[in-house]
């Protein structure tokens, strides 16, 4: 079958396009699935460019949605011909975080191969159904973007109609999260260094849109926005840049979901101002296969469908990449078989 292996010393021209073995059959409690599309995300770009250490060799990418070809003895949740999608964390079934002690070691793509290939086998505990209707490469956004928008805003943030929800540039989880929000009757607020990209937020819905080139300190037009009150949820994906200005734009006892960190990794908190303001600051890593179950069920309630900006053909993935690089898109870069 064909597949992309990533090659040391790691960086896109060290993705090889290979032809590897079938996987053959399921075994005990396993599914076979062909895979039909993938999508791309910050821990995918990560991970091939050496900045989250991986084997050499390694079939990259977190994210597989496809068909179940076979069964193994034991499986009772899946039938050949579902339509799957697969999960970041396999072993995170349910509950708190304590299967991340290993971090990424279980994680597609990073601690194990991933889903740019043809065909894989895996613990049907890896996968879920796909939500009723969506196409493979709809599907394939949940397993990290989407879940980690779901996590923040309503596992660990409580979201609730009426809320007002910020959110940080047009990438994957924050037009996850932008939407999200809209269908759980919130406020949004976003923020793009494009007045076209602002413009994009508005139409599917965004409340109020911020440039923050125009506005470097843009806590201060979110308070005017909210009458100096401050927002009651952050999905903080820019990082030690961005962490202070998501602090002075929430309310006190406000929620900061604290994600990503595009714009580095070490900065000064202001730990003072953090604990005036009695903010609660939580860290997120994508999520569980349960809290997974519960958003395929709360996007098939609501009607919601992701937005993919574009699609790469497999072989074509360091083009994709380089896309995600530049910053180009607007919401999701898919991934077709």
């Amino acid at each position: 079958m064909k597949a992309i292996r990533l090659r040391h010393p790691f960086g896109l021209e060290y993705l090889e396009h290979v032809d590897i073995a079938d996987p053959g059959p399921p075994g005990v409690g396993e599914i076979r699935v062909r895979l039909h599309a993938s999508s791309l995300n910050a821990h995918d770009l990560a991970v091939v460019q050496g900045q989250l250490p991986t084997e050499d060799g390694r079939i990259p990418l977190s994210d597989g949605a496809g068909v179940v070809e076979a069964v193994g003895d034991g499986v009772h949740e899946f039938a050949v011909g579902d339509h799957v999608v697969s999960t970041f964390f396999p072993k995170w079934l349910t509950g708190g975080p304590g299967p991340l002690a290993a971090g990424f070691a279980t994680t597609p793509g990073d601690g194990i191969d991933g889903y740019a290939c043809e065909l894989a086998v895996r613990s049907a505990s890896a996968f879920t159904h796909a939500p009723r209707g969506w196409s493979h490469q709809e599907a394939a956004t949940l397993t990290t973007a989407g879940l980690t928008a779901w996590r923040a805003l309503v596992v660990a943030g409580g979201l609730k109609p009426g809320d007002t929800v910020l959110t940080l540039g047009t990438g994957g989880v924050s037009v996850f999260a932008l939407q999200l929000a809209k269908a759980a009757g919130a406020t949004v607020i976003t923020t793009s260094s494009s007045e076209e990209k602002l413009a994009r937020t508005a139409a599917l819905g965004a409340d109020h849109g911020i440039n923050y080139r125009q506005y470097p300190e843009w806590s201060k037009q979110v308070l005017e926005i909210t009458g100096g009150r401050g927002v009651d949820h952050v999905v903080e994906v820019g990082g030690p840049g961005t962490l202070t200005q998501s602090m002075r734009s929430a309310r006190v006892g406000g929620h900061i979901a604290l994600i990503g960190a595009l714009t580095g990794f070490a900065d000064v908190v202001p730990t003072v101002e953090l604990m005036l303001r009695q903010q609660r600051v939580t860290g997120i890593g994508v999520g569980s296969r349960q809290h997974q179950l519960d958003l395929i069920r709360a996007v098939e309630a609501t009607n919601l469908r992701p937005v993919i900006d574009r699609s790469f053909a497999l072989d074509q993935l360091a083009d994709a990449f380089r896309l995600q690089l530049a910053g180009g898109h607007f919401g999701k870069i898919g991934i077709n078989y």
